[in-house]
């Protein structure tokens, strides 16, 4: 999700969900160490609970990472070894280090002598021509014996050679059942399941083990383009999910809530792109939803824009329609919500 979970959207969507584990845009260890710390640093408060992806295949600059992760009070820290890019290749970190587990548990035992905080691992089920049961079970067998008891598994291989990173978020088939037999194999590890979810009835699903012919349950969801390009999906994530009995927040309700913040950002000097590019898709499906769109795609981006500009796209866009009251259809049998 680089470039794509700033500050800016994170905040956003936590006026959707207050449950939902955040996670920031991956983080090279030579930004954080060479670069503006402050700047991929700093979040809002209300962000909480929020992880740190970091992205680095060096030992000694993960651990270092990591204690500021811990400083600026991040709630867990991540390591990306699933990102397929040439960029990510090329600095030796991202998908290629799942090619050498020993490396990724050094960096892991480095990582949680250094913080604290929880330490976990986001990768592939596997890499170009390793795209076996057993490669992944031994490539997560090595890297918890190094302490690491929270994996993140995208459930698709990452072909290095031959296929772009855009490619590759589609076209190397799914295969939640490798993720589930992790799973089955480690029962005792947290496993968390990402790639092609974009229903809560299809997360239930995974959570709850009625998407697996064994029952297997996992710990965990993640959600990624979804979430972004429609992230009206996760306005009842915290009911459905976390048993959360506050009301499912209306569109009118979360724009409201967003407002205060553009606001003060403006006044801080933050362009206003920086901050509507996040929300274009809060209407989707809705009456006037392409016309929010639209009218934010051509003028939030001018030298001058302001908080009117935003006011009008909401004027274009049906705020008035309760979430018990459209139809949303979720591609599944179970229901339609």
């Amino acid at each position: 999700m680089l470039d794509w979970t700033d500050r800016h959207e994170r905040y956003f969507l936590r006026l959707l969900s207050r449950r939902a584990r955040l996670y920031t845009e991956m983080v090279t260890t030579g930004a954080l160490l060479h670069g503006d710390v402050k700047r991929h640093l700093q979040f809002d408060a209300a962000e909480h609970p929020l992880a740190l992806q970091l992205g680095g295949s060096d030992p000694a600059a993960l651990a270092q990472c990591a204690a500021l992760a811990e400083e600026w009070g991040y709630d867990e820290v991540n390591l990306n070894i699933g990102c397929p890019s040439d960029r990510v290749q090329s600095g030796k970190f991202g998908a290629c280090l799942m090619a050498e587990p020993a490396l990724v548990a050094a960096c892991v035992r480095a990582m949680q002598a250094a913080t604290s905080v929880p330490v976990t691992v986001k990768s592939r089920i596997g890499i170009d021509d390793q795209d076996s049961d057993t490669f992944l079970q031994d490539f997560v067998a090595t890297v918890a014996d190094a302490g690491c008891t929270t994996f993140i598994i995208h459930a698709r291989i990452a072909v290095l050679q031959g296929l772009s990173p855009k490619q590759n978020r589609d076209i190397p088939p799914l295969n939640y059942p490798r993720v589930q037999g992790i799973k089955q194999r480690y029962p005792q590890l947290d496993i968390i399941i990402n790639g092609g979810i974009t229903t809560l009835p299809q997360a239930r699903g995974l959570l709850d083990g009625s998407d697996s012919p064994d029952g297997i349950a996992l710990d965990g969801v993640m959600m990624g383009r979804e979430a972004y390009h429609n992230p009206y999906v996760l306005a009842d994530v915290d009911q459905r999910l976390f048993g959360d009995s506050r009301p499912v927040p209306t569109r009118a309700a979360i724009m409201a809530a967003y407002l205060p913040y553009v606001e003060a950002q403006l006044a801080q000097g933050t362009p206003l792109q920086h901050m509507t590019r996040h929300i274009l898709g809060l209407f989707k499906g809705q009456n006037g939803g392409r016309l929010f769109r639209r009218h934010l795609s051509e003028n939030a981006f001018r030298k001058q824009a302001g908080i009117s500009v935003l006011e009008d796209a909401l004027a274009l866009a049906d705020t008035d329609n309760h979430p018990g009251d459209e139809t949303r259809q979720y591609n599944t049998d179970e229901e339609t919500v």
